[in-house]
Parts: structure tokens; C-alpha cells; sequence
């Protein structure tokens, strides 16, 4: 469905998987912004928008269209709203849009943190039914050099609390965060966290360099080698040995990532790691260029 332009304050980012929803821009920029590795919302201040430009916009688009399925609330992290005002704000929603069946956003794990059990339980009732989190690695030496303001121990007990209360996870590792350094832990103990966790989905991209790679390093501290191609394949291959999840839907399907993967961890863990294995082994490299699907 197409809809009227809404002024959105760009660059607007959203998930491959909600390339069909209804957009609603609740915070412009991110809260924290402080990642050394992403740049996303570099170039906007962060805000929260008021309640009643929110509501306005949803009455406009009801006056042309309520066959809404799904949305999706922008910007960076929309979970550091208030419940009071994120349930006035899907309440509308559902209200004006009664075909709706997914309302998802970003989240990092201190703003689910920042909520009761309750309120949680109160936002999944309502119609909050998945939350998007980059964890980006697992290892917390690493993710205090990149400055993400997360810890392995924040970003447990915050996905765990959102399990609780019946709200689905993506979580989203960065393949190559760590460089040559701090591969291997980066790997085991990104898969380490994901285990604990066992989310719906999980998915890996693979740390780009928009800004150069110079700029990276120098916020890097200390010592950092970028990976190669393959090297980034045999971080995958650690990563998924020592992952042990019952149903994950897995997907490294990102623009940025050289071998593309798809399947459900556990059942597809063995075929997965046997075409990563056959990419390591290609002298000539030309099987990460394969699109290897399993059915989905």
C-alpha cells in the first residue's frame, strides 16, 4: 500500500522485514548514539516527539487507508518512551487501523530494562509484539571498545524480560565487529549470550566502514585489523559451532554480508556450517557469492 509523504526526518532506517509496514517516526535519532561503529543517526539530535503530532499523523493516514497490517516505530529506539505514552499511541493505532496484526521497534536492552514486568505485559497486550535489539556482540570487552553502553549482563536480563512477558526478539550480531584481535572471543561469546537467550530471530551483518576505515580506528582503542572475506567466514563458522538454539529463525542476508545464509538454528546448524565450511575451502572464494536458501 502506498502512502501520503509525512515528512519523515531522514535518513529513515527500518528492518528488511518491515519493508511493508506503516512507519511512525516516535523519537528522532537515537538516545544513546555513542556507537563507535555505527553512524546512523550522526547527524541528527536526538528528540522525542510530542504526543499529539503522533496521534495527528495516525488520523491522517485513517482518512485515507485503514488496511494497515503492520507497524513499525522509528527512530533509533522508541522503547525509551514512557509505557503511559507508547500505550496511548498503539491504542490509537488499533483504534484507527483494526486490521493491524505487528507492532514492532527498535530497542536497546536499558530501556526495556527501564520498565516494570507490568508495563511490559501492559505493551504486549496492547499490541507490541516484537522488538529489534543489536546486541552487536556478546563479549563486553569488546562492547566497551566500541562504546555501545551495554553490557552481556544488560542485554540477558533485558531480552529475558521482554521474553517474559511475550514480546518476540530479533537480535542482530555484527560479523567482523572485533577485527582480527578479538575474533574468536567475539564469536563464542556472541553465541554464549544468544543461547541464554533463544530468541525468534537472529541475524548477522557485517561491520561496514560508511566513514572510512580510519575513523573507526581511531576510535578504536587499541589495536585494530579489519577482517577479509575470509576471515569473517570462519568468525561465522566459530559463531554457529558454538551456537545451540532450538528454533531461531537465522537469516545473514544483509546487503553488507559477502555469504549469504538462511535456515532455522537449530535444525539447519549442520548444513549451515557444512556451506560455511565449502567457502573456506574455495580457493577462488566464488561460493560466498552463492545464495544459499533452505526453503524460506
Amino acid at each position: 500500500m502506498r502512502f501520503l509523504h509525512l515528512g519523515y526526518d531522514m535518513p529513515l532506517y527500518r528492518p528488511p522485514s518491515e519493508a511493508n509496514s506503516l512507519i511512525l517516526q516516535l523519537t528522532i535519532g537515537c538516545s544513546w548514539n555513542k556507537c563507535t561503529f555505527c553512524e546512523m543517526y550522526k547527524g541528527k539530535k536526538f528528540r522525542v516527539r510530542k504526543e499529539e503530532e503522533i496521534i495527528e499523523e495516525i488520523n491522517f493516514l485513517a482518512s485515507y487507508n485503514t488496511d494497515v497490517r503492520r507497524v513499525f516505530f522509528a527512530d533509533g529506539n522508541a522503547m525509551v518512551l514512557s509505557a503511559e505514552k507508547l500505550l496511548n499511541i498503539i491504542k490509537k493505532l488499533r483504534d484507527k487501523f483494526p486490521k493491524i496484526h505487528r507492532i514492532s521497534a527498535y530497542a536497546l536492552p536499558k530501556d526495556i530494562l527501564s520498565k516494570s514486568d507490568v508495563e511490559l505485559n501492559q505493551l504486549h497486550e496492547a499490541g507490541l509484539d516484537l522488538l529489534y535489539v543489536g546486541i552487536e556482540s556478546g563479549d563486553d570487552e569488546l562492547l566497551q571498545k566500541v562504546n555501545k553502553g551495554e553490557s552481556y549482563e544488560s542485554t540477558l536480563l533485558g531480552s529475558l524480560k521482554a521474553k517474559k512477558a511475550g514480546i518476540k526478539l530479533s537480535l542482530m550480531v555484527v560479523n567482523g565487529l572485533g577485527g582480527k584481535k578479538y575474533s574468536y572471543q567475539h564469536a563464542v561469546n556472541s553465541a554464549r549470550l544468544i543461547n541464554e537467550i533463544q530468541p525468534e530471530y537472529l541475524s548477522t551483518l557485517v561491520l561496514t566502514f560508511p566513514y572510512g576505515e580510519k575513523k573507526f580506528i581511531e576510535q578504536f582503542p587499541g589495536e585494530f585489523e579489519p577482517l577479509n572475506q575470509v576471515d569473517l567466514v570462519h568468525e561465522m563458522e566459530i559463531f554457529l559451532e558454538h551456537s545451540n538454539l532450538e528454533c531461531s529463525i537465522f537469516r545473514s542476508d544483509h546487503a553488507s554480508n559477502h555469504l549469504i545464509l538462511k535456515g532455522m538454528l537449530g535444525r539447519d546448524k549442520g548444513i549451515l556450517l557444512k556451506k560455511v565450511k565449502q567457502a573456506i575451502k574455495n580457493p577462488e572464494f566464488s561460493a560466498i557469492k552463492e545464495d544459499w536458501q533452505l526453503g524460506f
